[in-house]
């Protein structure tokens, strides 16, 4: 699975739930990540593994569940940024990162042992262990992402992406050679700009996909995002806020499609793409909603 954001954690959790952890390799974003307050956040992983140890706070999709919020008051008062908020659960997991980090341990090796930790048994790999930061161009000038998605709410209108440090990046141990043994690579329902693109642009990361079955689920349904700022990019970029233009953007990669009802209506365009489509309920409301849509991608992905 390749994944970022809310909405790719819960497809990972589902398909977690109904394969063995030996079956599975979830290959994350860290193009969100940044460092803050001295500590390095990584966003789309602590997300990915709170959603797999069952921490995960419910109400937002990120952060942790039963948090507290007692150094960020305090931040406050002493007049420290608090626009990116860390509770005080959450802390404990980027002060070990950090603390680990500085040691020369690799992000991988780090994410490993967070995940031992928290008790998550599947395979959950950083895209690279070279940081790659995603750049939003904008017209307020070009902005870090998270810059763009928390401190200015995703207002400033979005003309293109571009990702520092790519150009040493390679992929994280283990990425090439999870992709060389599947039978399937699954492009969770997560944004195509600022959570996708960036791992398929890792040095061959994007040739290895494309030499596989590869299965996408839209994460825009009904025009719209389920959460985050993917439909307001696709506008802003020119496009149609579509599962067709999701398609579209994948279309060298995808073998097919999964949609949600809601855009039923899409599929024969879709298919004249050349892939096939699966019509389903994609908008993950529960634990059961994750497992059923599980199930039925693995259906689609064996037909």
């Amino acid at each position: 699975m390749l994944t970022g954001g809310v909405g790719g954690a819960k497809l990972v959790s589902g398909l977690a739930g109904v394969l063995s952890d030996d079956q599975l390799t979830v290959i994350v974003n860290t193009g969100d990540d940044f460092e803050h307050l001295g500590l390095t956040i990584c966003p789309d992983l602590d997300t990915v593994i709170y959603t797999l140890a069952g921490l995960a706070n419910s109400h937002t999709g990120w952060g942790r569940v039963d948090e507290t919020w007692n150094f960020l008051e305090a931040l406050g008062e002493l007049g420290g940024p608090t626009w990116f908020r860390l509770g005080d659960r959450d802390l404990a997991l980027h002060h070990e990162r950090t603390r680990l980090l500085g040691e020369d341990h690799l992000l991988t090796a780090v994410t490993h042992h967070i995940c031992q930790a928290l008790g998550v048994a599947v395979t959950v790999l950083p895209m690279s262990d070279q940081p790659v930061r995603t750049i939003v161009i904008s017209d307020e000038g070009e902005l870090s992402f998270q810059d763009y998605f928390v401190a200015h709410s995703c207002e400033p209108r979005v003309s293109g992406f571009h990702f520092d440090g790519l150009e040493t990046a390679s992929p994280a141990p283990g990425v090439l050679e999870a992709l060389s043994a599947t039978d399937l690579v699954v492009l969770c329902p997560s944004n195509p700009w600022v959570s996708l693109d960036p791992i398929l642009a890792v040095s061959g990361i994007r040739e290895a996909v494309a030499a596989k079955s590869v299965i996408g689920v839209s994460p825009i349904v009904g025009g719209k995002a389920i959460k985050g700022p993917a439909a307001k990019m696709f506008v802003d970029l020119g496009f149609k806020s579509s599962a067709l233009t999701v398609a579209e953007h994948f279309q060298d990669l995808l073998s097919g499609l999964v949609i949600d009802r809601e855009d039923d209506a899409l599929a024969s365009d879709i298919a004249l793409l050349g892939m096939r489509v699966l019509v389903a309920d994609t908008v993950m409301k529960n634990a059961e909603d994750r497992l059923r849509l599980a199930e039925e991608i693995l259906d689609f992905a064996s037909g």
